[in-house]
């Protein structure tokens, strides 16, 4: 922990460094989710893109999680934060301007789709891992839920505008521009992180002045987030609901373009529907965790919301896609609350030392459900159906909570403590107030 940190304010809005790394990430959220409705719409409708080749687009677009998502935690912990945050976003921004060029000179391919989304997941993995370590660092253990909930909202806020907004610039400007302004917004946000003072130290030298081998710091990474019921219950519910939701992503382009004949501004509207739940739900987590417990809340919110997601693959036109946009705001309410709560609950369990390997090791296991889940989803779009994709992910995101409420999490009322070791959890205490985070 750096020096200090103890005695920074609870609220990280007094933080000059937190706020440089919101607009930051604000920046960047706004690229991403304008990319994520602008790639696939540009593979279907310029490129003729076929559901299993949508499916491999997405596929590849999280495969870096998977291949470098484990060493890339041991690499974050043993170099500068801030300036891996600036790397990360310069290359996703000069990989994202290749595309409107190559639409231009009239040679674009899905081969460079494969490459753009590829080489950017690995870009992203380090941008996320570097991220979540250095929140720590920035706000305090004592800020971090407040902290927690501002980014969580913000990529909602992000969900909302950047879908939206991407849905109307296809419409009216064509994917170029929209790609050009999520290559213009991933620059911006690196030229932004310049300002950030924090972050930045080098890192610790190990006992002895020896480097612990990688393969023993990735070791240790997984054993801190499988070794223990708590965390474990979190990353199995998380890496359920990533691989439901992103087995209906998949092939909602594909079902509202291709086969419904609805427009891509529709399409971004439903989207934007979804982070508008997450918005809710990252706003009210800390005010109900407060008053039921985090655990409990966690708990409590996937028993009555989760089943929600079945409504999602009844979309179609007229009235029930009113129904399905209900369904995908209730699901994704949740996911806004799992994210404050749940991303706080593992960070107060780590310790700074092991911070970017827990973060790579959740983010291995999150973004891998959802490479499995496009991957998933564009199979069986091809053999079966469309429709047939959206039911089984609506499925699995009815069941996704499953393991957390049958794990020691349900019980919990509290944040750890800062010497608490993760996976105790501390007897309820049903007579004392919680304190307000």
């Amino acid at each position: 922990m750096e020096p200090g940190v103890q005695n920074r304010p609870a609220s990280p809005w007094r933080i000059g460094d937190f706020r440089v790394l919101f607009s930051a990430t604000a920046l960047s959220q706004l690229g991403t989710n304008i990319g994520y409705v602008a790639i696939p719409i540009v593979a279907v409708t310029a490129l003729d893109a076929r559901p299993g080749q949508v499916g491999a687009l997405a596929t590849l677009s999280m495969a870096a999680f998977l291949l470098i998502g484990l060493p890339a935690g041991a690499w974050v912990d043993r170099m500068r934060h801030r300036r891996v945050l600036i790397a990360a976003d310069l290359v996703r921004g000069s990989l994202y301007a290749t595309v409107p060029l190559a639409w231009w000179l009239e040679c674009l391919t899905l081969g460079q789709l494969y490459a753009v989304v590829l080489l950017n997941g690995c870009a992203t993995v380090f941008f996320d891992v570097g991220s979540q370590s250095v929140l720590p660092q920035l706000v305090g253990r004592d800020g971090l839920v407040r902290a927690n909930a501002a980014m969580v909202t913000l990529m909602a806020a992000g969900n909302v505008a950047g879908r939206g907004a991407g849905g109307g610039l296809l419409a009216l400007l064509t994917a170029p521009v929209a790609l050009v302004c999520t290559a213009v917004s991933y620059l911006a946000s690196a030229a932004r992180l310049t300002a950030v003072r924090g972050g930045d130290a080098p890192p610790k030298p190990a006992p002895g002045g020896a480097r612990p081998r990688l393969g023993a710091q990735i070791a240790e990474g997984l054993r801190h987030v499988l070794g223990n019921k708590e965390l474990r219950a979190l990353a199995l519910t998380a890496s359920l609901g990533n691989l439901g939701s992103q087995i209906v992503n998949t092939m909602l382009p594909v079902l509202f373009v291709g086969e419904l004949g609805l427009t891509p501004a529709a399409l971004g509207l439903f989207w934007a529907v979804g982070g508008v739940g997450l918005l809710l739900g990252a706003r009210c987590a800390r005010a109900v965790a407060a008053r039921v417990g985090y655990g409990r809340t966690l708990g409590l919110v996937g028993l009555c919301l989760a089943p929600a997601g079945l409504l999602v693959p009844l979309v179609d036109r007229g009235p029930w896609l009113y129904v399905a946009g209900a369904g995908w705001l209730l699901a994704l309410f949740k996911t806004g609350m799992d994210n404050v709560l749940g991303v706080s609950l593992r960070q107060r369990m780590t310790s700074d030392a092991l911070l970017g390997r827990m973060n790579a090791t959740f983010r291995f296991l999150l973004s891998g459900a959802l490479a499995v889940g496009a991957a998933v989803s564009g199979l069986i779009g091809e053999v079966a159906s469309v429709r047939g994709a959206l039911w089984t992910g609506g499925v699995i995101m009815a069941v996704a909570f499953l393991p957390v409420f049958l794990s020691p999490v349900r019980t919990r009322r509290d944040l750890p403590g800062q010497g608490e070791t993760a996976g105790t959890t501390p007897p309820v205490k049903r007579d004392q107030p919680i304190p307000e985070p």
